[in-house]
């Protein structure tokens, strides 16, 4: 029987003595998955010519394990860098007319933000940010956005699980108030692979996922999943050889000359996830990192932000900060957790609030926390 509260190190190459508490940004690839991409990567440049003509066999068999895992039809599934990506690519196939309005809230991703602010710009047209508290329930959040949405809507962009306030919104309702308003809605779905089963089941219009993240494939690993009205303008960022393909998955598979041994290799991870009895697992880091967060506030005098529908793996912990530091102060503060602490976190700031996100996988233990309790108060 599987021993849960067991970490698996053992998986990764991680620096041990690296306290790693921040998986939820740039994720970290199991071993076999990197001997998989390192001999792909060999193959390369041992005949590249041979390589590149073997490619588009290769993603093929790739992107329909990465649709199947998501429980999405492959048809509509393409395969992006990563989800900052696959959100510009759905803006990009959208009528944004002047005058009309893009719609997100408070706790949009930067990224995700900007690329709303470029199409508005460009098309005469506006953007729209919605505040909805860390505390709203699912009525609230969409009684809030619903508000906002109307017909001079071009799209509504909301998050799955906010990268900020690590919150989950409540997709399927919303998804269901753009249509009877005939309103194309965009998921940044960029936290969902693994922590949300079928995350793209819920009907949006576009919706966009990380593989580097939970399911811990090799990093410039994403997917793009479109309905079928929009398939025909849906177009990569990159004008290839692929450009004229009639079909959505191919015209994204071919980049011109970019490293595809990531996509190939991605589903090695879902293995190294099945042995791990994901689900069950998941479950487990749920509860360890509720324990997790309350040691690391109590220590620091704060609180576990209160959060609606915190995501599985992911907490908020104020810190005492009196107001947000800049991004360079922050930059700075985590530079110094680093190197002295020897800890691995990432700061938010929501409403005026600063927060430590941690997140966990299976590399994770309960001591993980207590030794960040008793390390950062001290450069506090």
């Amino acid at each position: 029987m599987t021993d849960f509260s067991a970490p698996r190190p053992d998986l990764w190459s991680l620096d041990p003595g690296v306290l790693h508490l921040n998986h939820g940004s740039y994720g970290a690839v199991p071993r076999r998955t990197q001997e998989v991409l390192a001999a792909l990567r060999a193959e390369t440049e041992t005949n590249p010519m041979l390589w590149f003509r073997s490619v588009a066999d290769r993603l093929t068999a790739s992107r329909l394990e990465l649709a199947a895992f998501l429980g999405t039809d492959p048809a509509g599934f393409a395969l992006v860098p990563n989800a900052s990506a696959g959100v510009t690519a759905a803006l990009a196939a959208l009528p944004i007319r002047a005058g009309s309005r893009i719609v997100l809230t408070n706790h949009a991703y930067g990224a995700v933000l900007y690329a709303a602010e470029r199409f508005a710009r460009a098309n005469q047209a506006e953007v729209i940010v919605v505040d909805v508290p860390l505390e709203a329930d699912d009525a609230t959040v969409v009684a809030a956005i619903g508000a906002a949405v109307d017909d001079r809507t071009a799209a509504l962009i909301v998050d799955q699980i906010s990268s900020a306030t690590a919150m989950v919104f409540p997709i399927r309702q919303l998804v269901e108030l753009c249509k009877t308003l005939d309103v194309p809605t965009i998921v940044d779905g960029a936290h969902a692979p693994a922590l949300i089963d079928a995350p793209a089941e819920d009907g949006a219009d576009f919706w966009t996922g990380n593989f580097h993240k939970w399911p811990a494939s090799p990093r410039a690993t994403a997917g793009l999943v479109v309905a079928e009205k929009w398939r025909a303008a849906t177009l990569p960022l990159i004008v290839s050889w692929s450009e004229y393909d009639e079909r959505l998955p191919e015209r994204f598979d071919m980049q011109g000359t970019f490293d595809y041994a990531p996509w190939i290799a991605a589903p090695e991870s879902l293995r190294v996830l099945e042995e791990l009895d994901w689900p069950r697992r998941r479950t487990h880091l749920s509860g360890m990192i509720d324990e997790g967060a309350k040691i690391v506030a109590k220590a620091l005098g704060t609180s576990v932000a209160e959060v609606a529908h915190p995501a599985a793996t992911m907490r908020l912990v104020e810190l005492p900060f009196d107001g947000a530091p800049s991004p360079e102060a922050g930059e700075a503060f985590k530079i110094r957790v680093s190197r002295d602490l020897k800890a691995e976190i990432t700061l938010t700031a929501f409403d005026g609030r600063v927060f430590t996100r941690l997140s966990a996988h299976a590399y994770n233990g309960p001591k993980d926390y207590e030794l960040l309790a008793e390390r950062l108060p001290t450069l506090l």
